[in-house]
């Protein structure tokens, strides 16, 4: 028998008695090391003619190839082996209860969301969504606002394109003409939602959250506008009385337009809604301009309502004390862990919204 014959009978013979990845590697040194035998067959190769050199080195080549071929495999074989075992012992039955280590909290702009959406579906509005990238027409044009309003200009949108065509929405608004084009009124709504601006401090964000309330209608009048806000602070605020104003102002997409103040006062270091000396901007409203309600084909003749818009954040900060907006996207977990809510305790309006 040949000395590579003896060579590959000794490696069969060891190799079946392999159980273990550290007896796969000793055997694989006692081959292939420095003085293994593998090794020790190559050096002979020196020693031989050309002729029989040539035949040689092709057979050691395939045995060397055949044995490392087999040692992967077992290698690959136990490695997958320790895995399905560490898999094994580590299985989890996800249908056994698991113990609560610790609760998770709503995020404050989360919970007001679910505040002011209780509030107005018990006066009838329904929430209404749209996409965060909006037209410029729908965000711009059909809202009535000029070519060459401020609002358009690049240092307060986001354009998403060279020609301006797409952005990244500065406002709810377009929610309302996307409901009003594609219905038929009356309309009532209300549309939580982020927005975007070009704006960063304590009290601004790039992203935000707004919320645009409307309806439409006939014979809604300024009268119904402010029945509804007096309602809404009143119970967001959770406060019997409220001391509000309004004050004439411009939007391109109203007329007549609003800025609606909250009486307010300073006890303790805290702001107290309701009653004070003081006054407090709050939101935005009017009647819906009549060119809004043309470009979304419904008759101006006919039908009218009211429009209003309000920054979530904003609420949320003088509801429950937070003086900065930042902290609002840090994701700092002991903030969220101070401001946050209990994920069961839904806001209702019959058992206070807050409690």
């Amino acid at each position: 028998m040949s000395d590579l014959n003896i060579i590959v009978e000794s490696f069969e013979k060891k190799f079946s008695n392999i159980k273990s990845k550290e007896e796969l590697q000793n055997l694989k040194s006692e081959f292939f090391g420095k003085n293994g035998l593998i090794s020790s067959e190559f050096k002979k190769m020196n020693t031989l003619n050309p002729e029989d050199r040539k035949t040689f080195a092709k057979s050691l080549n395939d045995i060397k190839n055949q044995i490392t071929h087999q040692i992967e495999k077992r290698f690959k074989d136990f490695e997958n082996q320790t895995i399905n075992e560490k898999l094994k012992s580590e299985k989890v039955d996800v249908t056994l209860p698991t113990k609560i280590t610790h609760n998770g909290k709503i995020h404050p702009v989360s919970q007001v969301i679910d505040e002011i959406s209780s509030i107005f579906s018990e006066i009838g509005f329904s929430v209404a969504e749209g996409p965060d990238v909006e037209s410029e027409y729908n965000n711009f044009t059909a809202l009535n606002t000029p070519e060459n309003h401020p609002a358009r200009d690049m240092h307060d949108t986001f354009y998403l394109d060279k020609n301006k065509k797409t952005l990244l929405r500065t406002h709810t608004s377009p929610v309302q003409i996307r409901t009003m084009s594609n219905g038929k009124p009356p309309f009532k709504i209300i549309v939580p939602g982020r927005t975007y601006r070009c704006d960063s401090d304590q009290t601004h964000a790039p992203m935000f959250h707004q919320l645009e309330g409307l309806h439409i209608d006939k014979n809604i009048t300024m009268g119904h506008l402010k029945g509804c806000l007096n309602y809404f602070i009143r119970e967001f605020f959770e406060v019997k009385k409220i001391k509000m104003r309004f004050r004439p102002s411009h939007f391109p997409f109203t007329e007549p337009s609003a800025e609606v103040d909250i009486g307010y006062k300073v006890e303790n270091d805290k702001i107290v809604i309701g009653e004070g000396d003081k006054w407090l901007e709050i939101l935005g409203c009017g009647m819906v301009h009549p060119n809004v309600l043309k470009n979304t084909n419904v008759d101006p003749s006919k039908f009218q309502g009211f429009a209003f818009g309000m920054g979530i954040d904003r609420l949320a900060m003088l509801k429950y004390g937070i003086n900065d907006l930042r902290a609002f996207f840090e994701t700092d977990y002991r903030w969220l862990n101070h401001f946050g809510f209990d994920p069961l305790d839904i806001p209702t309006n019959y058992r206070g919204l807050s409690r």
